[in-house]
């Protein structure tokens, strides 16, 4: 699989660090909190993922993937915020 990189292009992903999902938001209070740590869903589809460029630029990127054949549709800067 290849990810795209803002900075250095199209990439192997053995480059890259996963994360995880990047849709859930952490709770501002501590109700709540368990489950946004423990409790999350595997949906099949397209997904936006937090990665992590760590044989590369050193930047993280929100990463648009279909998770039933691995295709990337997009990424961005995760800095930029989340959408």
């Amino acid at each position: 699989m290849k990810l795209p990189c803002p900075f250095c292009g199209l990439r192997d992903a053995h480059e890259f660090s996963y994360l995880g999902d990047a849709g859930p938001h952490r709770p501002e209070t501590a109700e709540g909190f368990h489950d946004y740590v423990y409790l999350r869903d595997n949906p099949a589809g397209l997904l936006q993922e937090l990665w992590y460029h760590g044989q590369g630029c050193r930047s993280w990127l929100v990463v648009e993937r279909d998770t039933l054949d691995h295709s990337v549709t997009g990424a961005r800067l995760a800095r930029g915020g989340r959408s």
